[in-house]
């Protein structure tokens, strides 16, 4: 057999070794679910004590369960590892490292590349799949992980086999997961979208084959500049009702009732997270390359990118029909994670919010159930606990995250004043005045 088929019938036998670069958010649910369905799995990260804590069956993930994490690390399923050497006889390697962005958006791919020198001094392409599942703009895996594997003279779909293939990861859902959640894929040539079909077929319901890795990297671009577009739309309708004087609530529930031609997004504070406030800015980039203005995209960016200082306006207001100003008040930030039900604070509209506050001389402290201190991008913002003597002490509470552990009952009753950027406190009765978005 050729190396094709010879790593097509380990697959499908579950007699390959999966190696898994990074072991975050995206990472360590790969790694669980190939070893779940049988395949020996090697996890490798960077960072000691993460490696440590898996291998002691400990998972530092959400979505990833002790549970599920300790009985394939006790099986001899799955451990990991900080040396890239561990690597040299594995069949597969996915690549889950981060793509942050510069302070000058400016995609920042060093852990892509430093993963594929790594691999390649290390462990060898040679005989392997390698899969990029980092999100990256249109051309990246051929441009950048391509000629590192094939410096050797190794032929790309003969002596190893190279695709891209987005993470679709909702950290916090429950509804969808690794099995149910249709997976795109794009090989750089036939063969490598057939080997690695193979593979992830064993752990997703529906792979979407697409026709290049270029096609796999824009549409998940596209997905996440779609959610950002949206977002900044709604945002910029909430601004709209605000100056009429509409419920911008309302509106969007009532459009929301058509059943065709319009999809339900929701204003907030921003948007945060390690997606949509990045993945667009890596197409701009690309665009630009080909003197091209991704209008969209810029647009949207900077509509999302200043609600926070909106919502510190609507703080502002509202501490002035109390007869009060920022400076000097006691102002309690409800949820700083950036979005409901998970601890992740990254790229948080509430880091903003934060700052902003505290720029203006409020004393701001915050309370989160998934989040224990915020010591985090230079705030050192203390942490309370929810109770009646901390809403009654606060002169504002803003809702930035509404959590579902958050008693909103205890919220409705005991504060004197509500900045609602989440309509939490929709059809509730309250003690103080509430003003939304």
């Amino acid at each position: 057999m050729n190396r094709k088929e010879t790593l097509i019938q380990k697959f499908q036998q579950k007699e390959a070794t999966v190696g898994i670069v990074g072991m975050g958010y995206v990472g360590l649910p790969l790694a669980v679910a190939f070893a779940q369905r049988g395949f020996h799995v090697i996890g490798l990260d960077i960072v000691a004590e993460k490696v440590a804590m898996l291998n002691a069956g400990r998972s530092y993930v959400e979505d990833v369960p002790d549970a599920e994490l300790t009985p394939l690390v006790a099986q001899g399923l799955l451990r990991a590892t900080t040396d890239y050497a561990d690597l040299a006889n594995v069949d597969a390697i996915s690549i889950c490292v981060p793509t942050p962005l510069r302070k000058t958006k400016d995609p920042d791919i060093s852990y892509i590349i430093s993963a594929a020198d790594s691999i390649v001094a290390h462990a060898g392409g040679t005989g392997k799949l390698i899969v990029l599942e980092s999100t990256t703009y249109p051309g990246t895996t051929e441009e950048i992980i391509l000629p590192r594997l094939s410096d050797n003279g190794d032929r790309v779909g003969r002596e190893f086999f190279l695709a891209f293939s987005p993470e679709r990861v909702d950290p916090g859902r429950t509804d969808y997961n690794m099995l149910n959640t249709p997976k795109v894929f794009g090989g750089v040539t036939p063969d490598c979208l057939e080997v690695t079909l193979a593979l992830y077929g064993q752990v997703v319901e529906r792979p979407v084959p697409v026709s290049s890795t270029a096609a796999a990297e824009m549409v998940k671009l596209l997905e996440n500049t779609f959610r950002a577009v949206n977002i900044a739309l709604v945002n910029e309708v909430a601004v709209m009702c605000d100056k009429l004087g509409l419920d911008v609530w309302e509106v969007v529930e009532a459009a929301a009732t058509k059943p065709y031609g319009f999809m339900k997004f929701t204003p907030g504070p921003g948007v945060g997270g390690h997606c949509i406030p990045l993945d667009p800015h890596y197409l701009s980039w690309k665009l630009k390359t080909v003197n091209y203005n991704a209008r969209f995209i810029e647009l949207a960016s900077e509509i999302n990118s200043h609600m926070p200082e909106y919502v510190i306006g609507k703080v502002a207001d509202a501490l002035n029909g109390e007869r009060k100003a920022i400076n000097g008040s006691r102002i309690l930030v409800l949820g700083v994670a950036y979005k409901p039900n998970i601890g992740d604070v990254r790229e948080s509209p509430a880091l903003d919010v934060i700052h902003l506050l505290g720029e203006r001389g409020a004393d701001v402290v915050f309370h989160d159930p998934y989040v224990m201190d915020l010591a985090y991008e230079g705030l050192d913002t203390p942490r309370v606990e929810l109770t009646a003597v901390e809403l009654q002490a606060a002169d504002c509470v803003v809702i930035v995250t509404n959590h579902r552990l958050i008693d909103w009952n205890l919220v409705a009753r005991e504060s004197r004043l509500i900045v609602d950027t989440r309509n939490a406190m929709a059809g509730m009765a309250t003690r103080g005045r509430v003003v939304g978005l």
